[in-house]
């Protein structure tokens, strides 16, 4: 169901179940049954009165605001029009009356939304139930796939929930169920089939797509940060077996390619989107949780949903293989135009597909910043871009519905805007290749890539507050440090890493001067972090062991009860990975990587 036809299905306008909180000034979803939520009456399709549709704010076009362009022949509707749902539905008339309403009563739909209220035309309830409580609307935080589906919750279950298409992908994914308090990695892959709605006519006929643009899309386990890590199309990797449920119901493993083009982990030999998840979980050593696909239609209905995204090019432009022509400077595409955008190699500087891949990114922070800016105060808005996103995903089947895809964008839509990060893969041309047409890991930046995503560290600054006992752990670390002679500490292997107290023994003693280390061989138990016990006069010696052995202050343990003359103890836990490899991972991103911020506007060149 789309925008122009909101209320024919259930018989009641959509724009009804947003209540505006005059204590927030943000509109909530009321979730009060939509007969008896308007005091106008019940169903008109059982004979009761018809619900008017709400007031819309008119056209609205801001000085000097870049021209707007449609590659389908088609005359480009006003804003207006657009945002109304009426230019097609026969209430032309009824939009015009009520545009100078809206702009009498304040900005966009929330002054017409305070006037239906002063008239009474929404009025007080009683406390609902728990379960009926108002849901307050996200913003998400990965383009309008995210932004629509935390912003309709309740609403959105019983209209369009069974809009999204479901692929089981089996053991692919985590499993888990709980979302708070840990990262989450989601699969964010854009194919290129040539089958189904609005894919067709792009050569390659019949084609059943490919992995053309993705990202891993990861959350930090704060929600304080993310990073959108692009996955370069033609990266030489290996693709492994791949376990996919079949038509049939059965399942099939589908066996996996060595050294082949990335983007062959999805559509060919029958390959699902978990073959791509399985690949990437090789390739990054990151555990993925859930993916969600897109296709071409999908770029041009959201675009055109969200009125058009605002793209901006250092000089013209003029693609006839993509048919796109722009002129330099600012414009705001949607539809073909915007599809012909991402696709094209010749909107950037040297034609290459990494060059694609960052205007690409750009692209989708444009995306993000709009839907946030300009619709999460516009129910009406809101409505028509989760039609458009949910009629164009799909899902894994663990998040494959409207309650649990608003359930995972609550948590992805705490992250701020400017923390939010596009990166790609540091890659090398294949040296294989007289003709360069592949590319290659590069072997010396892509794993510091890889690590900091697994160790949830941001690729921007994120200030956070100390909590008071966070600071006094950490002061800890604060004064002079023993000599490497005066250490005395017993080491214990607590992990599953075979002779890691032996051979950190012998690393400690050969190469840091530490003769009072002891090997004990193995813990009486089974540890999952390192860990340093000392008696409180023994911190110099805590402090210079921790320097050596990487270790945070939240890895030592003053004990009273631990002797002064006994030496301290050192349990290596599952996250020691060898003697001189740090305990605690470094909390600073990798050096030399290009980013894109999710809230700056830059020309694509």
């Amino acid at each position: 169901m789309n925008a122009d036809h909101r209320g024919e299905q259930g018989g009641f306008d959509a724009a009804d179940l947003w209540v505006r909180n005059p204590q927030t000034g943000t509109y909530e979803l009321r979730l009060d049954d939509p007969a008896e939520a308007s005091p106008t009456g019940p169903d008109p399709a059982a004979g009761g009165t018809t619900v008017p549709d709400p007031p819309v704010p008119g056209p609205r076009r801001r000085a000097g605001a870049p021209e707007r362009r449609r590659a389908d022949g088609e005359p480009a509707r006003s804003r207006g029009s657009r945002r109304s749902g009426t230019a097609e539905s026969g209430s032309r008339g009824a939009s015009t009356s009520t545009t100078a309403a809206g702009r009498r009563g304040g900005r966009g739909s929330r002054g017409t939304a305070e006037a239906a209220e002063a008239g009474g035309r929404r009025g007080r309830r009683p406390k609902a139930s728990r379960k009926r409580k108002v849901l307050l609307w996200t913003g998400g935080v990965l383009g309008v796939v995210l932004v629509g589906t935390s912003a309709t919750g309740y609403y959105l279950y019983r209209q369009l929930d069974g809009n999204i298409a479901t692929v089981d992908v089996g053991d692919a994914g985590s499993g888990r169920k709980d979302l708070a308090g840990r990262p989450l990695n989601i699969l964010l892959l854009g194919t290129d089939k040539r089958t189904g709605k609005g894919n067709q006519g792009y050569g390659d006929k019949g084609s059943a797509g490919h992995a053309d643009t993705t990202f891993l899309f990861h959350v930090s386990a704060d929600r304080s940060n993310a990073t959108a890590l692009s996955i370069p199309r033609d990266l030489i990797t290996d693709i492994p077996d791949c376990r996919t449920k079949q038509e049939d119901g059965g399942f099939a493993v589908i066996p996996g390619t060595p050294r082949t083009r990335f983007n062959n982990s999805y559509g060919q030999q029958g390959r699902d989107p978990g073959c791509t998840m399985r690949t990437v979980t090789e390739l990054t050593g990151v555990e993925l949780d859930h993916f969600m696909m897109v296709d071409f239609n999908a770029v041009k209905a959201l675009t055109s949903a969200l009125d058009g995204v605002e793209v901006c090019l250092d000089r013209p432009v003029a693609d006839e293989k993509a048919k796109l022509e722009l002129s330099a400077g600012p414009h705001t595409i949607e539809g073909e135009d915007a599809l012909a955008f991402v696709r094209s190699r010749a909107a950037t500087k040297n034609g290459s597909d990494l060059d694609r891949i960052e205007m690409q990114q750009k692209f989708v922070a444009s995306m993000i910043r709009k839907a946030k800016s300009d619709f999460l105060d516009s129910p009406t808005k809101m409505y028509g871009l989760a039609s458009a996103m949910t009629k164009n995903l799909t899902v894994d089947s663990g998040i494959g519905s409207i309650p649990k895809l608003t359930s995972l964008a609550k948590e992805l839509g705490k992250v701020d805007l400017k923390h939010i990060s596009f990166t790609t893969i540091p890659v090398n041309d294949n040296p294989a290749e007289r003709v360069k047409a592949t590319v290659v890991l590069d072997p010396a930046r892509a794993p510091a890539v890889f690590e900091a995503v697994r160790n949830d560290v941001s690729f921007t600054e994120v200030k956070k507050k100390r909590k008071a006992d966070a600071k006094k752990r950490d002061d800890v670390l604060k004064g002079p440090r023993a000599e490497p002679g005066e250490i005395g500490v017993n080491v214990y292997n607590g992990g599953e890493l075979v002779g890691a107290a032996n051979n950190t023994v012998t690393w400690l003693v050969d190469t840091r001067g530490v003769a009072g280390a002891v090997n004990q061989s193995n813990a009486p138990a089974k540890a999952a972090t390192t860990t340093l016990v000392y008696a409180p006069a023994q911190v110099e010696q805590a402090r210079a062991l921790a320097d050596m052995m990487g270790l945070s202050a939240k890895a030592l343990e003053a004990r009273a009860d631990h002797g002064v003359a006994e030496p301290m103890t050192l349990t290596l836990g599952a996250d020691f990975k060898g003697p001189g490899v740090p305990v605690t991972p470094s909390s600073a991103p990798p050096e030399g990587v290009k980013k894109v911020r999710g809230d700056t506007k830059m020309c694509s060149s």
